[in-house]
């Protein structure tokens, strides 16, 4: 395999069907995607849910994932992923065994039918930003900024490394 040509940030999160399990089996999952290779990934968060509410929270994390796919074709990837851990795409924010999220893909910024790149309310999320922190410090979000100090701008949200 020739070396990939993009860094990409993938978001997980899971709050369904032992979350964390469900999440560390995904990260295993990315590492065999075609044409990729899985270079870091964070340590595992807690989180409180966003959206409706009586959900479980969320365990989360961050994988930086270097690849040869194109975005839609990476898509593809982490939806069949996704498809096999049970994902149903019924609610809006709800309770889900697997989410993830294309972040970043390269520098690019995409917006498309389906998929839009950086992901449009990373900057906003510490159950992001803390994760991508950690394996990526000194990364800038196109259009948005810097990792850290959208970090800092999100205030005391509860996260609680695991």
């Amino acid at each position: 395999m020739s070396e990939p040509a993009v860094t990409a940030f993938i978001g997980l999160g899971s709050n369904l069907e032992n979350p964390r399990e469900q999440v560390t089996r995904a990260l295993e999952e990315l590492a065999a995607i075609p044409q990729s290779r899985l270079d870091a990934v964070s340590s595992l968060y807690r989180s409180a849910a966003i959206g409706p509410e009586g959900q479980p929270d969320y365990i989360n994390a961050v994988a930086r994932l270097n690849t040869g796919l194109s975005p839609l074709q990476l898509l593809d990837a982490l939806q069949t992923i996704e498809d096999a851990h049970g994902r149903l795409r019924e609610e809006r924010w709800g309770a889900r065994t697997l989410d993830l999220d294309l972040l970043l893909y390269g520098g690019q910024q995409i917006e498309s039918e389906r998929l839009i790149v950086p992901h449009p309310e990373m900057h906003r999320r510490a159950f992001v930003l803390t994760p991508m922190a950690e394996i990526a410090p000194e990364l800038a979000i196109p259009g948005q900024g810097e990792v850290m100090a959208l970090l800092e701008r999100c205030g005391d949200l509860p996260l609680a490394r695991l």
